[in-house]
């Protein structure tokens, strides 16, 4: 089945791509996905599967049932697109200002989309069922996958598989992680209020940007002194606004930033440690401030038997040079709620190739893919399902 399963998905590629580009000349954003699920509930209708919308809000999930009884596969895709406007000269650039596909999801749906049907057409042969889940929201907290999970796209399953196209990667090398693959993201924001004043008076004023800028450097120790070096964690300041002239105290002064943590007891001490480190900086000198921190997504842990199906898998996988085990990165992904209620795992594609000017990293206003990656993704994916529904029954037959 798997032979003519690749085989189909050659004779597909065309129609992957061509799909594909559709989608990047018409990206949504997170929560705002009209056309996107639309096209995708349309494409499973017309294909005859049983299919649900607005799942979880605008979530899309497809159900194929195979001839036989069998254990139930999920495989998951995004959809949504960021605000960033596209600087690429194709054909198929983004026809929406200031928004694009700047991560690869339009690449994910399209193979998602293809994969279903070849494996549909397959049905007669298959021995179980697989759930095809198409996310909104994944670039914007809090996400699209917990309000679908809580919609039941996951009843019934018992393994979830997903893949990410990843321009870090070559095309043709799929990177797997039993464990920790990627990290909790969460962010925060301080504003410092001290009180105004005329630039050559200061000691009338309380400054705010001599506070802020110190929090910068204090809040770098919270990570290099107080965290176990053994246990991984990031603190980055990603901005600093205040002031609006040459000669004037600033009174307020705001810094936000991100904190990439995999240990939840880590996270919450970071939590509390920067709680009191802002809390001296403006009692020392009577300003006052506010601190918001907004948790986002829980770590992504892949599942030790799920990824080593997936590795021995993908190892036969035509057009997979290299099948290699990374370590752990710090960006973030909601499918990481998926993998708190069912075992499963999830992998990057490689999707760079210098050839077709792949090369720029995610959420670049330059970023694109090597297309050739989706028909890997589809391959690896459509062959770890199949693998895991024949062990699954021979299991079966064994007990």
């Amino acid at each position: 089945m798997k032979e003519s399963l690749h085989k189909r998905l050659e004779e597909l590629y065309p129609n992957m791509v061509s799909l594909r580009r559709e989608l990047h000349q018409h990206p949504e954003l997170s929560f705002e996905e009209v056309r996107t699920p639309s096209l995708i509930a349309a494409f499973y209708e017309n294909l005859g599967m049983e299919v649900r919308t607005e799942v979880g809000g605008r979530g899309v999930v497809a159900t194929l049932n195979g001839k036989h009884p069998g254990k139930t596969v999920a495989l998951r895709a995004d959809f949504d697109a960021l605000p960033i406007h596209d600087q690429k000269n194709v054909p198929y650039k983004s026809t929406v200002p200031g928004v694009m596909h700047a991560c690869g999801h339009d690449g994910h749906t399209s193979t998602l989309l293809y994969l279903a049907q070849a494996l549909y057409e397959q049905k007669e042969s298959l021995e179980g069922k697989v759930v095809f889940i198409h996310q909104f929201a994944e670039e914007l907290a809090p996400g699209g996958a917990k309000p679908m999970i809580e919609d039941g796209c996951l009843d019934g399953v018992d393994v979830l598989f997903g893949t990410h196209l990843w321009s870090g990667f070559p095309t043709g090398t799929i990177a797997y992680k039993s464990g920790e693959l990627m990290a909790a993201a969460d962010s925060f924001e301080i504003v410092i209020k001290g009180k105004g004043g005329h630039g050559g008076i200061p000691h009338e004023a309380i400054d705010s940007i001599v506070i802020a800028s110190q929090l910068v450097g204090s809040l770098q120790q919270i990570i290099s002194r107080s965290i176990d070096p053994a246990k991984t964690a990031v603190l980055s300041v990603g901005s600093f606004n205040a002031g609006s002239a040459n000669n004037v105290i600033s009174e307020t002064a705001t810094l936000t930033g991100t904190v990439r943590t995999f240990d939840m007891e880590v996270r919450e001490d970071i939590v509390k440690r920067m709680e009191r480190i802002i809390k001296a900086a403006c009692e020392a000198v009577g300003a006052d401030y506010s601190f918001t921190y907004k948790r986002g997504y829980p770590p992504v842990v892949n599942h030790e038997e799920e990824t080593k199906l997936l590795a021995d898998t993908v190892a036969k996988v035509t057009d997979v040079t290299e099948a290699l085990q990374i370590e752990a990165m710090m960006i973030g992904e909601d499918v990481s709620y998926y993998l708190q209620e069912v075992p499963g795992t999830f992998f990057l594609t490689g999707a760079r190739n210098e050839e077709v000017n792949a090369v720029y990293p995610h959420h670049h206003p330059m970023f694109d893919i090597d297309e050739r990656a989706m028909l890997i993704a589809a391959k690896a994916l459509g062959d770890v399902t199949l693998n895991y529904l024949e062990v699954s029954k021979m299991s079966a037959i064994e007990r």
